[in-house]
């Protein structure tokens, strides 16, 4: 791999600017004041979806899946169930056993049969499918450092796209996905990604709760995803470096990012939507203490800190026998919104201001709902592009990241600004004499040091 410094210095500055993205590397404005809340947004003004059951009828919808794994597989499963006309018309995949294990499932489940001449194997098979006219819709489901190439080559081929979170493992797939989200725009095109709680009615029910001033002027947030260990794939003596690292892809931090951006980016995300502030800087910790595999972190533990001495805390787990904790929590001057036990919102006494009302109200699984808003988006000419929001929630969980790796202090201008990339410069099966399996960042260097294998 080819570690270039992580700082870039004035040459990388201006990239906002030439990329004709405004003010990428400062904060954004503050929440306003208690003062100023008295309006109250409806949720048509806040931009909430119409939460249908099925998406509607209309002009046939052929798509393609990028990526035939566990998470492709589950996403193709339900774009196919989310309306009537829907049929999956190709697949790209770099492993034979991954593309027959798919085909067998969706064949099984959705009796979904893709003819052999549209199923694609190799690091380039993304590109005959995007070359196909018949393709209306892409669901892009590989491993995370592959997504800005196949986004951006996905909006040039003029495709509607579902994207999985995250969008990228490091800045500069960040600013390809920012570009190419803003050509995604002037284009018309429909772009719904994989931060799946904003596709949750109990969220957005919330959301509309704290937008019109229940729990007051907004200081502070915590975001957590800590659970037990993860899967792992051990190496077998028949795979390249490149085939282990892809099949073993979560715990390899070229190609996941490191699980406080895979897993961690929900709730980082959420904070972030409901905060709407990006945070100025950010110092953290962690390190790998149980996982078996791979050469990412199994714990993380992130301050955050925003204008007007806002703070947020970000926490990731993976290690057996510890407490579980997957949440967030938005705090202001007058109460709480919190996730854990249900979402509802409680001032400081413990009184239940807000509960969202599961009985009467019941919330589908959101997997199912955001494809529902796909369809719908395309179908009804609601457009939605996510693309922009899932860009920026997934820096923030970098910087937590990179602020981890070195122990360092880092601002949102320098990891804008870095041109910090992970990953070979060329895509084969083979060596990748740059992985060094079981040796984790190690915090305590500086930047540069610490990013250097």
């Amino acid at each position: 791999m080819k570690r270039r410094d992580f700082l870039s210095g004035a040459a990388l500055i201006g990239a906002g600017s030439t990329l004709g993205i405004p003010s990428l590397l400062s904060s954004c404005a503050t929440q306003s004041s208690e003062s100023k809340a008295t309006k109250t947004y409806t949720p048509q003004e806040l931009g909430m979806y119409s939460f249908s059951d099925i998406a509607p009828d209309g002009k046939p919808l052929k798509a393609a899946l990028v990526g035939c794994g566990e998470r492709g597989t589950g996403a193709a499963h339900q774009f196919l169930k989310a309306g009537p006309n829907l049929s999956l018309f190709a697949m790209a995949d770099i492993f034979p056993d991954r593309m027959t294990a798919s085909r067998n499932w969706l064949k099984e489940k959705n009796n979904c049969t893709v003819p052999d001449a549209n199923c694609f194997l190799g690091f380039d098979a993304y590109k005959k499918v995007l070359e196909m006219p018949e393709i209306d819709v892409v669901l892009l489901c590989t491993p995370t450092h592959f997504r800005p190439e196949h986004f951006d080559a996905a909006v040039k081929a003029g495709k509607h796209i579902f994207m999985e979170k995250p969008c990228a493992v490091d800045p500069s797939g960040i600013r390809t996905v920012l570009a190419s989200a803003k050509i995604a725009s002037t284009k018309g095109l429909t772009v719904v990604t994989g931060n799946q709680r904003r596709h949750s009615k109990d969220y957005w029910e919330g959301y509309i709760q704290v937008k019109n001033g229940l729990i007051g002027d907004l200081v502070s947030a915590s975001a957590h995803w800590d659970q037990g260990a993860w899967w792992n794939q051990s190496k077998r003596k028949e795979w390249s470096d490149m085939e282990y690292c892809i099949r073993n892809w979560f715990n390899i931090k070229w190609l996941s990012g490191d699980h406080i951006l895979d897993q961690a980016i929900h709730n980082i995300d959420v904070v972030t939507w409901f905060m709407g502030m990006r945070p100025v800087r950010a110092v953290g910790f962690g390190g790998r203490a149980q996982r078996l595999t791979g050469d990412i972190f199994d714990f993380f533990s992130v301050d955050y800190y925003y204008e007007n001495n806002k703070k947020m805390l970000a926490t990731a787990r993976q290690i057996d026998e510890t407490e579980h904790n997957v949440s967030e929590q938005v705090y202001g001057t007058k109460g709480i919104f919190t996730t854990k036990n249900g979402i509802h919102i409680e001032d400081y006494s413990g009184k239940t201001l807000w509960a969202y009302d599961y009985k009467t109200n019941p919330v589908k699984s959101p997997y199912d709902q955001e494809h529902i808003h796909l369809v719908e988006s395309i179908r009804q000419g609601k457009k939605i592009n996510q693309a922009e929001d899932l860009a920026y929630s997934t820096l923030i969980a970098i910087l937590g990241r990179e602020a981890a790796y070195t122990g360092k202090s880092l601002s949102w201008d320098e990891i804008y600004s870095s041109s910090l990339r992970y990953g070979p410069d060329k895509y084969e099966l083979g060596p990748l004499p740059f992985y060094e399996e079981g040796v984790p960042p190690k915090p305590g260097r500086t930047p540069k040091e610490a990013m250097r294998k």
